[in-house]
């Protein structure tokens, strides 16, 4: 009798115990339900253009992304690494420095993770670059911003092409200015 009692008292604690653990298990699925909705439908909403960008014998593309609790800081860094990259697409080079820290316990990770990026674009001349497209979605509380931008090659890139005219014209100019000096100069 005693052991049915003591049997008894086990299942009792047993079944308690474990109505807990299912109400949190039911949650944790739940919650983990509804992040794969929330990833599913922010890569719902990647514009075409990110996904397979233009392609054209006249111009280079690139895109950016970034997310942040500031919109103009979304953008603002969206467009940065969108620029980088069209340095780079152009031959240049962009400096880059990052930093992850990573810890696993059991089912949990945490990840602090920095990232430098310095866009000067010193060897490269990337002028005409243009914003093509902009698109802005909610990521939860936190905006995302994506950027398409393009550099016009050869002659559709007309800022380019002014700029090089604009710079023989000047070059042209202090030549002339040399060989009438020199000219002046050897009459002497």
């Amino acid at each position: 009798m005693k052991n049915i009692i003591a049997l008894a008292v086990v299942a009792t604690l047993a079944a308690c115990t474990s109505v807990p653990k299912e109400n949190y298990e039911k949650k944790a699925y739940e919650e983990h339900q509804r992040q794969e909705k929330t990833v599913a439908a922010a890569v719902e909403a990647i514009p075409k253009w990110v996904k397979a960008m233009p392609n054209s014998d006249n111009a280079v593309f690139a895109t950016g992304s970034a997310v942040s609790n500031d919109l103009s800081m979304s953008e603002w860094k969206a467009k940065m690494f969108a620029f980088g990259k069209i340095c780079i697409a152009a031959g240049g080079k962009v400096e880059q420095q990052g930093k992850i820290f990573m810890q696993e316990t059991g089912e949990f990770n945490n990840e602090t993770s920095e990232l430098a990026i310095k866009t000067m674009c010193p060897s490269v001349d990337i002028t005409g670059t243009e914003v093509r497209e902009v698109k802005h979605i909610a990521e939860g509380s936190r905006y995302r911003t994506y950027v398409l931008v393009a550099l016009p090659t050869g002659d559709a890139n007309m800022l380019q092409v002014r700029k090089d005219r604009l710079a023989a014209a000047a070059r042209a100019k202090r030549r002339s200015d040399e060989v009438f000096k020199d000219l002046e100069d050897s009459l002497k």
